[in-house]
């Protein structure tokens, strides 16, 4: 690997300023910005605009109107402001996208999850790995660069978006259609690994409500027990389910599939109702999560899901069946492109993969980045610090040090107009 001296002494000296990373990092997971409800994007962006300034970006708040995120059911609220931090200058741009939300702490920590605390060398707190703390790496690299006065060969675009983790609108796609991206897309919400993105499939949330009449239990007069008249519909939900998971799609499947190929899938995620014995339940929620590849049109899937409710719910007594998208994430088809060797190698640079490591596949886990694609951005890069083992969703979630470096590494790497990458093969396999 050729690099010129500065750069290597900038690349060395991340490793000194790992006391500042952590702290950054600290003070990205004392934020609250679970979501849902979201109601911590204010203060969130706040801090970042301290935390960029002494880097001399320039930053702009972009809010999404409530009108496209806003659902029936209130659960979200607060306004969805997504911070722009920008280098000046009129150089070929980079946008290196974050989603700032997390999901909700959740039981069973044994930190406290709005509080970084090092533990057997695990950086544990709620977004260490998913993804505040490639934010933290991201500030890293840029100090490095300011430090030796490096040149850079993209002009860098922070992107700190919202609602990523379940919402109705996410905030990349809000900024995509407002033609607010700039130049190609590297996005964190990957992993620490030597992976080339196939892409990955869509997921849609969908609520339903069934209403029945509430009365006393030991006196059911006029009585209609929504529970129970969900029943055919949980049966008929649950048959669905069995056909979904029985497609399966061409993608290229993670490597621990160990040849099985990707699948639609399709859960039963929550279901409330009822409060009490003595109570008839008026009302029955169910959440289904519905996982479909490109190839699948969303309005296919809308309608299947669709017909499965009106079909086992027409014999039913129940007052009224209410349907409600509350979440949506596009599928991301091919998101390979000419960037993709100069990040393979700049990977290789922070994390030591070497190119005859790199594998492509997809998911059929999901990302906002297929809005990206329908604004007519097509290559995106990914990279992260998700590792199998790093309990993102769950309680105890962290990252190390060392990865933090190897990341911050990675995007110094990539960004400077000094980093003479070897030649790659070309990014997808024949």
């Amino acid at each position: 690997m050729s690099t010129h001296a500065a750069l290597q002494q900038a690349l060395e000296s991340i490793e000194a300023d790992h006391a500042s990373m952590v702290n950054d990092l600290q003070r990205m997971i004392a934020v609250d910005t679970c979501f849902p409800p979201g109601s911590g994007y204010s203060a969130f962006a706040d801090l970042m605009e301290t935390l960029v300034a002494p880097l001399g970006l320039q930053t702009q708040r972009v809010t999404v109107p409530q009108a496209l995120w806003q659902t029936r059911n209130g659960e979200a609220y607060g306004e969805r402001i997504n911070l722009i931090a920008r280098q000046p200058g009129d150089g070929e741009v980079c946008s290196l996208y974050f989603h700032v939300d997390t999901v909700p702490p959740g039981d069973g920590w044994t930190q406290p999850p709005l509080q970084l605390t090092e533990v057997d060398g695990q950086l544990i707190g709620r977004g260490t790995a998913d993804m505040k703390g490639s934010v933290a790496a991201t500030l890293a690299a840029l100090r490095a660069a300011q430090r030796f006065n490096l040149p850079l060969r993209f002009c860098p675009s922070l992107l700190l978006c919202t609602d990523e983790e379940g919402g109705l609108y996410p905030g990349i796609r809000y900024l995509a259609e407002q033609q607010l991206i700039e130049g190609h897309i590297l996005s964190f919400n990957g992993g620490a690994a030597p992976r080339i993105w196939a892409g990955c499939f869509g997921s849609v949330d969908l609520k339903i409500v069934v209403k029945g009449r509430s009365s006393h239990s030991g006196e059911p007069v006029d009585a209609i027990n929504a529970i129970e008249q969900s029943l055919p519909l949980l049966n008929a939900l649950h048959s669905l389910k069995q056909q979904v998971q029985q497609r399966a799609w061409p993608m290229p499947s993670p490597p621990h599939y160990q040849g099985a190929p990707l699948i639609s899938r399709m859960t039963l995620a929550a279901a409330h109702g009822g409060s009490k014995g003595s109570t008839v339940p008026a009302q029955f929620e169910i959440l289904i999560n519905r996982r479909y590849a490109p190839q699948e049109p969303f309005e296919a899937v809308m309608a299947e899901l669709r017909a499965c409710i009106d079909t086992a719910m027409a014999g039913s007594e129940a007052l009224s069946v209410e349907h409600e998208v509350i979440g949506h994430l596009a599928p991301v088809a091919d998101p390979t492109g000419p960037h993709w060797p100069r990040w393979q190698a700049a990977l290789g640079v922070g994390f030591g993969f070497s190119a005859e490591q790199f594998q492509c596949y997809g998911s059929s886990s999901s990302s906002d980045m297929g809005w990206v694609q329908q604004a007519g951005i097509q290559e995106i890069l990914l990279g992260g610090l998700i590792r199998p083992q790093s309990r993102i969703h769950a309680a105890d979630e962290y990252t190390t040090r060392s990865d933090l470096v190897a990341l911050a590494q990675s995007i110094l790497a990539y960004l400077a107009a000094d980093f003479a990458p070897p030649a790659i093969a070309a990014a997808v396999p024949d």
